[in-house]
């Protein structure tokens, strides 16, 4: 894949949070979505483009012409229009190829809109009703991985809740990795293909309780829960370092009988995570 990370900060916290959340919206697979996009962590003022509070976020698509329309639209719609905010590239300049974001969102001040150039990076000055919008011309991109899993069996519902939910909370501390799915997790675990050919997906039928004696199950006896945590990130490196922390922290809660992956024979793409070497 191809991902980017933008910097949205806000006159506080809480504003930047919420400019991030809506951007992120209905992103948590490109298998239905534009784009798969998630909150890596919150940032400091004092390391931030301008000092004040701000929210850091990956977004990934299959082509960097996909996320250039994803992330130019997703701004423009869901950070443009909340409080207070701007929006600044936070991948190094000369990281990749570029998207252009501000260079689209400019035209939004119908001619009244003014450019600034500091160093090397060029910004657009956007007014609107409470001020200006500051909004980064270009934004870097690279190369990501996504897809990268855990599949959490549990003995019921609530105990596969509670180690995935653990499991996600710990991942989410590392950096250059995010959890695209509602809360880090999935209950709708997909396979590729469908006996529909107009569905490119269709329901991981081999891991549904509900089905073990309709289809050639995966499930062991007493799993009777299966939550998977789909992780994108910007390096092999940190997509097996979210796996394994997924795996030590899920291994300790109570009621988890096993953790598996999923396997696509390479469908997906040339990476793959082996669970016993990590």
């Amino acid at each position: 894949m191809v991902g980017t990370r933008l910097i949205i900060t806000a006159h506080d916290l809480e504003l930047a949070y919420v400019a991030a959340s809506e951007f992120c919206g209905n992103a948590s697979s490109v298998i239905g979505c534009d784009a798969e996009a998630g909150v890596e962590k919150g940032l400091n003022p004092a390391v931030t483009p301008d000092g004040r509070p701000g929210v850091s976020v990956l977004a990934f698509a299959f082509n960097r012409k996909s996320l250039e329309k994803a992330v130019s639209a997703r701004v423009g719609q869901n950070v443009l229009t909340c409080p207070t905010t701007a929006c600044y590239s936070g991948l190094p300049d000369g990281e990749g190829d570029t998207i252009k974001v501000g260079a689209q969102l400019r035209y939004f001040g119908d001619g009244y809109q003014i450019a600034k150039k500091l160093d090397t990076r060029r910004f657009w000055r956007v007014p609107v009703m409470d001020g200006e919008f500051v909004c980064e011309d270009v934004f870097a991109t690279q190369k990501g991985i996504g897809g990268g899993n855990l599949l959490i069996c549990g003995d019921s519902q609530a105990s596969a809740l509670l180690a995935v939910r653990a499991a996600v909370k710990a991942i989410n501390d590392l950096d250059d990795i995010i959890l695209p799915f509602p809360s880090g997790i999935v209950r709708s675990g997909s396979k590729v293909g469908s006996r529909y050919p107009q569905l490119p997906a269709s329901t991981n039928d081999k891991w549904c309780p509900s089905l073990t004696a309709q289809s050639d199950t995966a499930l062991q006896d007493g799993e009777r829960a299966v939550y998977e945590i789909v992780i994108d990130g910007f390096s092999e490196a940190a997509v097996a370092a979210a796996m394994k922390t997924g795996l030590e922290t899920a291994q300790q809660m109570p009621g988890v009988r096993r953790i598996s992956a999923g396997n696509y024979g390479g469908k997906l793409g040339p990476h793959h995570f082996h669970l016993q070497q990590l």
